[in-house]
């Protein structure tokens, strides 16, 4: 058995993680400002004890990151291109600070760290697949769009500073469009599933042409468990995604079959509707070579199969669909 504090433990993809360390036998510490979400009692699982928290508030982490325990998964974030517009500030605050917080505790415990990342570092870089040393390339300051990218890089350059300065055992995970059930309905599967099911028509934004690499919550949770447990991934990044490239228009199709809904969609102009501050990016694609050859792992969950699951599980929790977009 393995000691485990989960921060961001009751979120969407915190939640499935401590799901699985739980069936794993481990015990774990769910830390988040959140309650667990309604359909996963997460009380009741064996080994799982949860503590409210901010990973802002030194003080209050270091009351579950201590010499007692063995690996840290760093999940704590703002995320979401709603909340990177809306509340910047909070989202470099959490992402930032709440990451400096976890670290030096971690390393001051010696736990293993896995610090969750995105695709978005690489901001707009045209060059796809994304390797993990491709360049990032952003846009404007001005534009919010880049504070949580920013952040998260910023996040990884800590970790990195203190594996290589200081000994800390950090390994950092790049997430490509993850999706599955208890996801926000801010993004464009989990709102297309929550618009369907609520009569609503799916939101193409603009021309829907968009391509996007989706990964199913169960195979980012594998991912993400092998990337703490292999000595080699101390000191690595790894993109966590499906290599199968999508568009945005073609994933709200698969969402519509899956659901039968006959309706027409509707058109969002993002410049209309959130100015300068958005940006959005055309293709995001990951080079997932290092995680095969490292990790052993790869993508197994089709997405026409991923996006039924989700449905399914959808229709079984009314409260999801019938909540609002927080």
């Amino acid at each position: 058995m393995t000691r485990i504090v989960v921060t961001g433990g009751n979120g969407f993809i915190g939640s499935h993680l401590v799901e699985r360390l739980a069936r794993d036998g481990h015990e774990i510490v769910a830390y988040d400002t959140a309650p667990p979400p309604p359909d996963l009692p997460l009380h009741i699982l064996p080994g799982v004890r949860h503590v409210k928290g901010d990973v802002t508030s030194e003080s209050a982490l270091a009351s579950v990151i201590t010499p007692a325990v063995d690996v840290v998964y760093h999940l704590s974030a703002l995320v979401g291109v709603d909340r990177y517009l809306r509340q910047p500030l909070d989202v470099i605050d959490v992402n930032v600070l709440g990451t400096r917080n976890v670290l030096r505790l971690a390393l001051d415990s010696g736990a293993r760290v896995v610090v969750a990342s995105t695709s978005e570092v690489y901001g707009k870089n045209p060059q796809v697949p994304w390797s993990e040393d491709s360049d990032r390339v952003l846009g404007v300051t001005s534009a919010d769009r880049w504070t949580y990218s920013t952040s998260k890089a910023l996040a990884e350059h800590m970790a990195f500073a203190l594996t290589r300065e200081h000994g800390l055992r950090a390994t950092v995970v790049r997430f490509f469009n993850v999706y599955g059930p208890r996801q926000r309905p801010a993004y464009v599967v989990s709102r297309s599933v929550q618009r369907v099911l609520s009569g609503q028509a799916p939101e193409v934004y603009d021309t829907g042409r968009q391509t996007r690499c989706f990964t199913y919550i169960d195979d980012a949770i594998e991912g993400t468990v092998r990337a703490a447990a292999h000595p080699d991934a101390i000191g690595e990044a790894f993109n966590i995604g499906s290599h199968q490239e999508t568009t945005v228009g073609e994933v709200i199709g698969l969402v519509r079959e899956a659901a039968g809904f006959a309706g027409d969609n509707d058109v969002l102009d993002t410049g209309a509707a959130f100015g300068t501050a958005y940006q959005d990016i055309e293709r995001r694609i990951p080079d997932t070579a290092k995680a095969r050859t490292v990790l052993g792992w790869q993508c197994e969950v089709p997405l026409r199969e991923g996006i039924a699951r989700t449905v399914e599980w959808a229709r079984r929790n009314p409260w999801w669909w019938r909540g609002p977009l927080d």
